[in-house]
């Protein structure tokens, strides 16, 4: 299936990585002239070179250094891609996530820092498309959210309501900006094979005083296709939603999650 995305600019937030890194990698195979960026200086190299080699000759990947939480990095971030790769046509937002634990155990701090890496990271990156988007009447904004946004997630307070917060702005800002031919829309991933999910699933263990592994096979019996996804799954959703076809799809939030949430 031909997405017709075939050269336009696309920026994935925190790409070094898991999610992230799929889905720059999705996005190159479908032509996007992608940018990478990540805190972890150190993994942009071989996200890069992943990137890079999933796309065809045409394909341009550039990696950029950015510190999710500073508005003045989103900035510089966003400008540099603009300039060296054109307008950006589609965003993806995306962070790791706030730290487990109960409501007793989130301090201001964490609260904070979940605030300013989750929420205002997505406000700030869509903040700076923008104009871009709207100059070109056309845009596409997919924010990684999670499964909490149909369904809390027990010992994850602080992501639970942070992350309804990005729903609740993409979904009034779906609203806003579809006459300039932008769309807004949420992944929601259920439980991935991805760095994030082992170390939810190490804390998760530790409650219960049994084994990663153990956890992991219980989280995996609890999904209805019976096993984890793959970041791909995820980053498949992502590239359809940022596709010239899904121009009609706009303020949803895809659960990607194997029918493991129980909510209509």
């Amino acid at each position: 299936m031909d997405l017709q995305i075939n050269g336009r600019v696309a920026l994935v937030a925190a790409s070094g990585h898991g999610l992230g890194l799929a889905t720059a990698q999705r996005l190159a195979m479908e032509g996007c002239h992608v940018a990478i960026c990540d805190k972890d200086e150190s993994s942009l190299a071989e996200a890069r070179d992943r990137a890079q080699s999933a796309g065809g000759p045409d394909t341009q990947v550039l990696a950029y250094p950015v510190d999710l939480t500073a508005a003045d990095s989103i900035e510089q971030l966003v400008a540099a891609v603009n300039r060296d790769l054109g307008t950006v046509s589609i965003l993806v937002t995306n962070s790791g996530g706030p730290p487990p634990g109960p409501f007793d155990a989130a301090d201001d701090e964490k609260w904070l820092f979940a605030y300013h890496l989750t929420f205002l990271s997505a406000v700030r990156l869509i903040r700076a498309v923008l104009p871009g988007m709207k100059d070109q009447s056309w845009g596409r904004i997919i924010n990684f959210t999670s499964r909490s946004l149909k369904e809390p997630i027990s010992n994850l307070i602080i992501s639970n309501a942070v992350r309804l917060a990005v729903g609740g702005m993409a979904k009034t800002l779906a609203s806003e900006v579809a006459p300039y031919g932008i769309t807004v829309n949420n992944v929601c991933p259920g439980p991935t094979t991805t760095d994030r999910a082992i170390e939810l699933a190490g804390a998760r263990a530790a409650k219960k005083g049994i084994s990663v592994e153990e956890e992991l096979e219980q989280t995996a019996k609890q999904i209805p296709i019976g096993r984890l996804a793959h970041p791909e799954e995820q980053a498949a959703a992502v590239a359809f939603l940022a596709s010239e076809l899904a121009g009609y799809i706009t303020g949803i939030s895809l659960l990607v999650d194997g029918g493991a949430v129980k909510a209509l």
